[in-house]
């Protein structure tokens, strides 16, 4: 099964831990990580997500995400695919998708991921055929239920 983690995922375990659904998220991330790491789940990355990355502010939350993703990434969209992202996301963000995420989403499509994972509830509410949006609890859920 392949999967893509947007960054409000990735950072989700960062966040203040005093709200149930956060501490619950961030959690559901965590196993989620263990699953990728055992060979469960296979990880498509992007280049927005290597972007966002970058500009995180907190160096030691900054390298622990991108050494997880240089480790864990088995499907990579380049910079190369920009064109044909550009396109799939400009048909996103018609939905009122932001780009940002837009250009995540269209990456986790090319990259036929079965799952885009995100803790940022504007963009789930999202729909497409082509991927089932869901939160980290929501993933945990349903595939721990098979």
């Amino acid at each position: 099964m392949k999967i893509y983690l947007d960054m409000c995922c990735f950072n989700r375990p960062y966040d203040d831990q005093s709200q149930l659904k956060v501490a619950m998220e961030a959690l559901s991330k965590i196993h989620i990580q263990y699953g990728i790491r055992q060979g469960k789940y296979e990880l498509a990355g992007s280049y927005m997500l290597d972007y966002e990355c970058s500009n995180i502010p907190n160096p030691v939350r900054k390298k622990a995400i991108q050494d997880f993703i240089k480790q864990y990434v088995a499907v990579y969209v380049g910079v190369q695919r920009s064109d044909i992202i550009g396109s799939k996301a400009e048909e996103i963000m018609r939905t009122g998708i932001k780009e940002k995420d837009a250009v995540h989403v269209a990456s986790a499509i090319f990259a036929k991921c079965d799952y885009f994972i995100s803790t940022d509830l504007r963009l789930l509410k999202y729909k497409s055929e082509e991927i089932k949006m869901v939160n980290p609890i929501q993933f945990v859920m349903e595939t721990e239920a098979e």
